[in-house]
């Protein structure tokens, strides 16, 4: 049976991106878009860790993880705080409202699943290379002829 990972994150772009590598690494992942929903998702799921960004809309990562670990059921969760504000202070903070990790944006796939805990074996991740757009075209003086291959 496969880890169930809560993800509450409000961009959409963000939670594809977790999304994609985590159920690539055989994780189940639920969804919230803002932090009251994040608490609802975790009440209803019980998930095995949740990954909880900071700046949420109707409340932030801070006061849902407070909330998290104040509920006699819920507060044995895991909560690692995954946020694009890494100022100085900010892993403080974090682990001040109750969250047992912290990641800033961005993050490298595997720098993120080495921070999630896992039962067992740690799943096996298949590769991701970012790449950049890149424009081309055929004239300007910066424009090279590709090797014949």
């Amino acid at each position: 049976m496969s880890q169930c990972i809560l993800v509450v994150e409000d961009q959409d772009d963000n939670r594809q991106i977790l999304r994609d590598l985590l159920t690539s690494a055989d994780f189940e992942v639920i969804e919230a878009v803002d932090g009251e929903a994040g608490l609802a998702a975790a009440a209803a799921n019980r998930p095995d860790l949740i990954l909880m960004d900071i700046q949420l809309p109707v409340m932030d990562g801070y006061e849902a993880t407070r909330r998290l670990k104040a509920d006699a059921v819920l507060h044995a969760i895991p909560v690692i705080a995954v946020t694009s504000y890494g100022l100085a202070g900010d892993d403080d903070k974090a682990r001040a409202a109750g969250c047992d990790g912290y990641i800033s944006k961005p993050y490298s796939p595997r720098q993120l699943l080495a921070k999630v805990p896992v039962r067992g074996a740690r799943p096996k991740v298949k590769e991701f290379t970012l790449i950049s757009p890149v424009r081309c075209s055929n004239t300007g003086e910066n424009s090279k002829e590709m090797p014949n291959v």
